[in-house]
Order: C-alpha cells, then sequence, then structure tokens
C-alpha cells in the first residue's frame, strides 16, 4: 500500500507485536497523524501518491543521508562504501583544524580522522552525478564499564532531608551522602533521580509537576536543589541583607520540621519561593569577585545560546506564565524581534537565571568530586528523562526538533490494558538527523559534565518511541523509529569524552535484538530481582549466576514498591485501598504471597537466610546477599529500603491520589529519617554488612536506632 510504503520511508510503523506471535495494527488516523507531525501530507490517498513521490526524489538526488556513522573499529559506513568511484570526499573535523580527504573507493577511514561530529562534503566528478553534504559521526564502539565490580545507593534526592535543609533534599546533602558513602560504607556510586530544571507553577495557578520526570528543561539543573549557604557570596551578606536571608532560613526551617515532624509532604513550590527571594536578595546585595566572575562569564561564554534561552523562557514564564502555548504571540518564537526585545527588557532577570544555572552547576561539580575524593569509583549517577514538559523551556528554545501535537507514552500491554500517555513531546528524528543530532549531543554533554555515569529512563526510546495523536487514547498511537545507531553513535561519543558509564533502564516490553545491541556498545541493563524468571521455560527464580553481567542489580526501583512492602503485602493494600486493583483483593494478595515465598524459598535453600523466614530485616538482607552473588557489574541499594520504608515513592497510575515524588525517607513506622539518623542507623550498617564480607554486625557507636 502507498501509504504503508510512505510511512516506512519516515520510520512510523503501521503494526507492533505486544507479545511473540502476535501482531496489531495501528490505525490509518495514527499513521497519518504521525507523518503530519513530521510534515508529510498523507490526508489523501492523492497526497499519499504525492508525497512518495516527492521522497523518492529526495533520496534519489541525495547521496549520502543527513548523518553517517562511522565506529573506529568498523569498515567504511555504507554510505561512504557506496559512493561512485572518483568522488572526491572531504572531512572538515568538529572544533577545526585541517581538512581530511580522500577519492572512493576506499574500505576505511583514514587515521588522521578523530573522534568527533564532523562536516562531510562529497563531490562527484561526473557532473551529472549529485553532491552533498553530511554530518558524519565517529565515535567507539562501546563505552566503558566498571573497572572492578562495585554497589552503591539509589535515592530521590528531594527525599533525603538533613537538619540543614531547606525543605527538601539538596546537593549540600548529596555531597554528605556522598563523602560518607564512599569513606564509610565503601560505595562506588549514588544514583540520584533526575535534576533536571522544573517547570515552575503558576503564581495564581495549581502547583508545579512535582515529578522529575516531566521536567521543563533536560538540559540544565532545578536550582531548587542549591544549598543556599553554601553559595560563596552568602558569606559576605551583612546588615539588612543578613537579617533578610536569616529569616527566610528560619523559615525553611519550620517547613523542614513540618515534614520530618508533622507529617507534612515534601512542597518543592514552597522551598523555592523561600529559596528564590533568599537568592535574589545574595545576588542582588554581594557582587562576584574577579575570580567568581570570570568564572561565570566562562560558563556563559560555554553554554552560550542555550543557556540564553533557557534563562529567557524563565525569566518570560515570570511574567506571562510557565506554558509558552498560552503567551503572546509574538514571544511564541525564540528567535523573533519580539522576544529578542523582551529578552532586553528582562535582561536582569535573564541574568538572574543564568547565575543560578552556573551555580547549581558549581555544586554539582563539588558533590561528584566529593564522591571520587570519598574513594568512589563512579560517583554520580544522573538520571536522564524521557522528555519534557511540553510548556516548558526545551520545548519552547527548541521546538523545530519537537513533533507537534504529539505525545510520548506506551501501548496496552500486559501489566496495562489502556496503555499509558506520559504527556511529554517526541523528538523529530528527521529534525535530530539533519541537525547532526546537535541537541541530543548538548544535552548528553551537559549532563555528563559532572557525572561518572548516566542512566537512561526507558533507554528503548533510543531506538522507537510510542507517539500519540493529541486528543486520543493510548491505544491509538504508533511506533515512530529512530536512528538507533546515530543515536548510539553520539551516546557512545559523549561518555567517552566524559569518561563515564552509561546504564539503560530497559525494564517492561523491549522490542527483539534492543538489549543485544545495548550490550554490544557496552551499555549496561537494568535487573530487578522480582522480575528475574525463566520466562522462556520453567517461570520459576532465575539462578544468581544465569543472570546478566552487564546490569545494574537492584531490588526495587522508584515506580516499585519497596522491598518491605512487598514482603509484608502491604503494596497490595495500597493498591486496594487506591482502586487501582483490577482483580479481587484475595487473589491478588495470594499471587504476591506465593511470590514472595517462592523466592525466600530459593534464598533459604540458599543458606542466605540463616535466621529463617519470618524477619523482615533478615529477608532484605538475603535478597541483597542474592544480588551480590548475581554476576552484576553494579549493585544498587534502594536507599529506603535500608531503613524499611514501605511508601513507594511512585505509585504508577495516579495523580492526586498518592503524595507521589513529596515523600521523604521513612522507617518502618512511617517515620521520616535524615541523613544524620541514617549514618547513625544501626538497621542500616547491618543491611551494609553485607557488601563488606558481613563483617561489621554493629553500628559505629553514637549510633541509635532507626
Amino acid at each position: 500500500m502507498p501509504l504503508s510504503r510512505l510511512a516506512a520511508s519516515y520510520g512510523v510503523a503501521t503494526s507492533y507485536s505486544p507479545s511473540p506471535g502476535r501482531t496489531v495494527p495501528a490505525t490509518d488516523t495514527a499513521v497519518i497523524a504521525a507523518l503530519a507531525a513530521l510534515g508529510v501530507d498523507a490526508s489523501t490517498p492523492q497526497a499519499v501518491r504525492a508525497a512518495l513521490t516527492v521522497r523518492e526524489a529526495e533520496r534519489a538526488a541525495r547521496p549520502l543521508p543527513p548523518t553517517v556513522v562511522a565506529w573506529t573499529d568498523g569498515p567504511l559506513p555504507p554510505p561512504l562504501a557506496a559512493l561512485p568511484p572518483g568522488t572526491r570526499v572531504r572531512v572538515e573535523p568538529e572544533g577545526g583544524g585541517r581538512a581530511v580527504e580522500w577519492e572512493a573507493p576506499t574500505d576505511t577511514l583514514p587515521e588522521a580522522l578523530p573522534l568527533g561530529v564532523h562536516r562531510l562534503h562529497v563531490q562527484s566528478r561526473d557532473p551529472g552525478t549529485a553532491t552533498g553534504t553530511a554530518h558524519l559521526i565517529v565515535a567507539p564502539r562501546r563505552v566503558k564499564t566498571p573497572g572492578r565490580r562495585t554497589h552503591g545507593l539509589l535515592v530521590q534526592l528531594y527525599s533525603l532531608l538533613s537538619r540543614r535543609s531547606w525543605g527538601m533534599g539538596d546537593l549540600g546533602d548529596l555531597a554528605e551522602l556522598s563523602g560518607w558513602a564512599g569513606r564509610t560504607l565503601g560505595t562506588g556510586f549514588v544514583q540520584v533521580n533526575p535534576l533536571h530544571a522544573a517547570v515552575p507553577s503558576a503564581p495564581d495557578g495549581p502547583g508545579s509537576d512535582p515529578s522529575p520526570y516531566r521536567p521543563s528543561s533536560r538540559r540544565f539543573p532545578d536550582p531548587v536543589h542549591l544549598r543556599v549557604e553554601a553559595v560563596a557570596e552568602y558569606a559576605y551578606l551583612t546588615g539588612d541583607a543578613r537579617e533578610r536571608v536569616d529569616e527566610l532560613s528560619r523559615r525553611a526551617g519550620l517547613l523542614r520540621d513540618s515534614v520530618l515532624r508533622q507529617d507534612a509532604l515534601i512542597d518543592r513550590d514552597a522551598v523555592w519561593a523561600l529559596k528564590r527571594e533568599a537568592l535574589e536578595v545574595l545576588l542582588h546585595e554581594v557582587p562576584l569577585g574577579p575570580g567568581r566572575r570570570a568564572a561565570y562569564n566562562a560558563f556563559l561564554a560555554e553554554q552560550g545560546t542555550a543557556l540564553e534561552d533557557h534563562a529567557t523562557w524563565n525569566a518570560l514564564a515570570e511574567t506571562h506564565g510557565p506554558d509558552w502555548h498560552s503567551w503572546p504571540a509574538a514571544l511564541r518564537d525564540p528567535a523573533s524581534p519580539g522576544t529578542a526585545r523582551a529578552r532586553r527588557e528582562a535582561m536582569d532577570r535573564v541574568d538572574f537565571h543564568c547565575r543560578l544555572a552556573w551555580l547549581t552547576d558549581t555544586q554539582l561539580a563539588t558533590a561528584q568530586r566529593t564522591a571520587r575524593e570519598a574513594g568512589m569509583d563512579i560517583g554520580l549517577v544522573h538520571d536522564l528523562a524521557v522528555g519534557v514538559h511540553p510548556g516548558g523551556a526545551d520545548a519552547w528554545a527548541q521546538q523545530r526538533h519537537f513533533a507537534p501535537r504529539m505525545s510520548v507514552g506506551a501501548p496496552p500491554d500486559a501489566f496495562n490494558a489502556r496503555g499509558q500517555d506520559w504527556g511529554l513531546p517526541p523528538w523529530r528524528p528527521d529534525r535530530l538527523a539533519e541537525s547532526g543530532y546537535a541537541p541530543y549531543r548538548a544535552l548528553l554533554r551537559g549532563l555528563l559534565r559532572n557525572a561518572g555515569a548516566l542512566r537512561i529512563d526507558h533507554v528503548m526510546g533510543l531506538f522507537r518511541l510510542w507517539w500519540i495523536p493529541e486528543g486520543r487514547e493510548p491505544t491509538e498511537g504508533t511506533y515512530v523509529h529512530y536512528d538507533a545507531e546515530a543515536m548510539l553513535a553520539v551516546l557512545v561519543l559523549e561518555a567517552h569524552r566524559a569518561d563515564a558509564l552509561v546504564i539503560g533502564e530497559d525494564l517492561g516490553t523491549v522490542e527483539p535484538g534492543v538489549r543485544e545491541t545495548l550490550r554490544e556498545h557496552g551499555v549496561l541493563g537494568t535487573s530487578v530481582l522480582w522480575f528475574e524468571r525463566d520466562w522462556e521455560d520453567t517461570g520459576r527464580p532465575l539462578p544468581a549466576d544465569a543472570w546478566r553481567a552487564d546490569c545494574v542489580a537492584t531490588a526495587t526501583t522508584h515506580d516499585l514498591p519497596p522491598t518491605a512492602a512487598r514482603l509484608t503485602g502491604e503494596h497490595v493494600r495500597l493498591r486496594h485501598d487506591l482502586g487501582l486493583l483490577t482483580r479481587p483483593l484475595a487473589q491478588e494478595r495470594a499471587e504476591a504471597a506465593a511470590d514472595v515465598h517462592e523466592w525466600l524459598g530459593v534464598l533459604s535453600r540458599l543458606g542466605m537466610l540463616p535466621g529463617g523466614i519470618g524477619c523482615e530485616e533478615d529477608e532484605i538482607r538475603a535478597v541483597h546477599r542474592f544480588l551480590l552473588a548475581t554476576p552484576a557489574r553494579m549493585i544498587g541499594i534502594w536507599l529506603p529500603d535500608a531503613v524499611g520504608d514501605r511508601r513507594p515513592q511512585n505509585l504508577p497510575g495516579t495523580w492526586d491520589q498518592y503524595p507521589n515524588w513529596r515523600l521523604p525517607v521513612a522507617d518502618a513506622a512511617g517515620r521520616p529519617v535524615t541523613l544524620e539518623d541514617l549514618a547513625a542507623s544501626p538497621r542500616l550498617h547491618a543491611l551494609m554488612a553485607v557488601f563488606r564480607g558481613e563483617t561489621a554486625r554493629t553500628a559505629p557507636p553514637g549510633a541509635h536506632p532507626v
């Protein structure tokens, strides 16, 4: 069919397989809408034929695709190998330098060609043959893997309050956690939730979305994570300015105490209101010294237009609200004269938001440096969300690269019959390729500058994403494919430059071949104990020695029940109370209990439960003994598991029914636990003794029960 041919030429799927041996066709409506978002009219049979003719003519006239990938250990890329004999090839290296030239045919890339994203020019000696330009990505085949086996902590930073926090965990707390965990617990990394910039709340509207996975910008971090007292200029506050900031700090203390002692939820907006006012005083009253000014100017120069656009969006959002679609028409285009005029008029606010980005970057750098100085091989593991809020800074500044009137989600599967709509606009694969993946490269570079590793949420999105047309149900979407080779080449290149690891969250339904391709490029997977079964045969728990080595092995994640809740069955009761079960409570309980009983039987037979079944703390330690028995290169310990927390940080399928992303780390009784409490917790030290050969049976001096 012409529509199928046209769709295939743009990477738009006309069917998908939710399970082996089953194929479901995509609706024509979904396919036509996806093509429209790519700038292709397929609304009528005549339009389809016309678009197909144009597409085939474009391809015939172009000697190369927009982006070509070359691996340093591989042969010449097929597009270059297919050039007619006598074609002159010229490569202008990224960052300048002497051009590299050769003449087709040849079998390999010239050795003089460095790693990078270069500009490629081809010129045929036949006047009747097309010439053209493209981007050439030259990348190593693999990212590095851990030099030795390591274990680390997984934590949602906002949930980890110390006695110095302003109502939620911050970068000062992260540095403290990293320094303590590296030196005392021997951990090799600390993995945190995405620290991306959030969409601010409207002045008179509802609060901001607390989810770290629906940010305004993935390119820049959120200044709500700043430790105000750690800003260098704070030490020089005097007089009324000092009194104002001290008063804000006192109010922040009340906010912190309400979370820790009065069962209040973490309120990001309230925290930010206090910090923003304090930072405005600080930045206005204390000028930068010459050295600090030079460092700030260097940051501005390095970040360039991307930072200016990000700061401009934030400045405009203060006046016009946090969704750029509702702004005056002249401001909806970041490159318009109206936006340029508004930027000049709001220059003080633009500079304020640039300063915030710089300060946050410096505190992130301090946290990573602290982790490495504490002996961590990896240090911080940052998390990359799947996408961004449609009304936020990235969607405004890079709107040319986003598909209009489309949202990313997931098709129906065994766990969710209605599918999922995540409310995130997808990148256009064609525009990414035309730009040499410039937005993607800049995103990765920014995240990796202060990280030892990067976790990529829903790593399958490098291959394809489920696009849902605006106003349609998730069941009415279709997959759109990306150039996975190019996406992986950029990822490997930037990770190589940063000397960092890459972890892919590959849980759930995964397209055949994806895990194998990721492993080929050194990208570690994610394995969660409760899901590791021999699904192709017996269905029983997978033996430890049968687990894959190239993964981060964990007992749970932020989207799953804490281990204590799973062991006790409390997660089933919670879902029942919220009306989320699709089967009778007794049936759900029985199935969950059988699952746990089977795993505990395995642990007991392996001698990992010396005290027998029945003690939740012993069972949690046994779970981690099992993880340690696998060949996994990295083992992640969910920090709330160390103190018996039973509440999930996020409960998929809920919005207002459950306080997602707003809970502090708590003990088994639901009492919030501070960073200081964690450091002195006998229960935590007993769990971490599993990773030190179980030689440490007691907590350090001064410890108290948690």
